[in-house]
């Protein structure tokens, strides 16, 4: 009994580690909320900050930037990447169109990304903050109020759930992410058979 209780403990710790994790992320994220550019050519002070933690210059387009600089100040581990398609080479947790998306649960702080057929892949990403039932909350580095992927600042949009192609986890703790991929591979299996 006690061995179950010890081990109840440590996964609660772990877990609860990761939470905090979470509300970090949001935390700094949305204390960036109304920053803007300066000239509208993708620069200014708190811009070319969220550039630098990429290390790229002013003139670069920063939305995946802005989640690295996020990142980076909560102390979660990440790809550091202005890159887009970047953030979703691990720690995927959905991705449209997969057979195996009804196991998908939203958490705050997990990476959402945008696709655009004219560019072939994912660029715009965001952080989810909050869900609704057709929506998630989300704070987006280099977007505008009509969610442009190339905006003028740091805001906080709505994205229906149908406009989200990927999403990644970087908050997750190793263990939380070995449970998760232990049982996304039973299911992968489960469907295969």
């Amino acid at each position: 009994m006690k061995t179950l209780i010890g081990i109840f403990l440590i996964c609660v710790s772990l877990f609860s580690f990761a939470d905090d994790n979470r509300t970090k992320l949001i935390e700094v994220a949305s204390s960036q909320i109304g920053v803007k550019e300066r000239t509208g050519h993708n620069d200014g002070k708190q811009v070319e900050k969220y550039l630098r933690a990429t290390g790229l210059g002013k003139g670069n387009a920063w939305c995946a930037a802005f989640i690295t600089w996020c990142h980076e100040q909560a102390n979660i581990p990440n790809p550091k990447s202005a890159y887009c398609p970047d953030w979703f080479k691990s720690n995927v947790v959905y991705e449209r169109n997969a057979l195996n998306i009804w196991v998908y649960t939203f958490k705050k702080g997990q990476v959402f990304g945008l696709y655009f057929e004219a560019k072939r892949r994912v660029a715009h990403v965001g952080i989810l903050e909050g869900e609704t039932k057709f929506s998630y909350e989300t704070i987006e580095g280099n977007t505008d109020a009509d969610g442009s992927r190339e905006g003028d600042g740091v805001y906080k949009k709505i994205r229906n759930k149908r406009s989200i192609y990927i999403i990644s986890d970087y908050c997750m703790s190793r263990e939380e992410k070995n449970l998760y991929l232990d049982k996304h591979r039973k299911i992968i299996l489960k469907d295969a058979y």
